[in-house]
Parts: C-alpha cells; sequence; structure tokens
C-alpha cells in the first residue's frame, strides 16, 4: 500500500467519523451523550486538520472544541434542571 492509498483511506474513515458522530449528536436524547458526540466529532475534525498538515489549527481544535467546548457545556448542562417550572 503507497502512501496515496493509505491519505484515501483515512480520509473515508474520518469522514465517517464525522458524519456519524453529526448524526449521534442530533439523534441523542441524552444530553451529556449529545455533547460527547460533539467531541468525538471536534477530535475527529482535528485529526483531519492534522493530515491536511496545519498541526498548530489541529491543536487549536482540539482544546477548544473537543475540551473547552465540552466542559463548558458539561457545566451548563449540570447547572440545569430537568424539572418544568411553571409561573
Amino acid at each position: 500500500m503507497n502512501f496515496e492509498n493509505f491519505f484515501w483511506i483515512l480520509q473515508i474513515f474520518i469522514a465517517i467519523g464525522l458524519i456519524g458522530s453529526s448524526i449521534a449528536a442530533i439523534r441523542f436524547k441524552n444530553l451529556i451523550a449529545a455533547v460527547i458526540a460533539m467531541a468525538v466529532f471536534s477530535l475527529a475534525l482535528s485529526v483531519e486538520f492534522y493530515v491536511l498538515q496545519a498541526p498548530d489549527v489541529a491543536i487549536a481544535e482540539a482544546g477548544v472544541g473537543a475540551g473547552l467546548t465540552t466542559a463548558m457545556y458539561l457545566l451548563a448542562i449540570r447547572n440545569t434542571t430537568d424539572e418544568e417550572v411553571i409561573e
């Protein structure tokens, strides 16, 4: 297997990961599961940036997209309730 075939196979796996995680993030009813799916999407996107020879963008995407954003969403979910408030 030469490098070009490996590159295209990797592109296909990353595309499947991006599409699968985005569909999962939309379809999950559990908010925590949806946030985890969004984190997987961001990690797959950072791998794609690295493969496309943009390592600085990949590091930023992994740090901000997968790490910081996921933590912020999880904190926001923790501080909310699932009970309906009737006024």
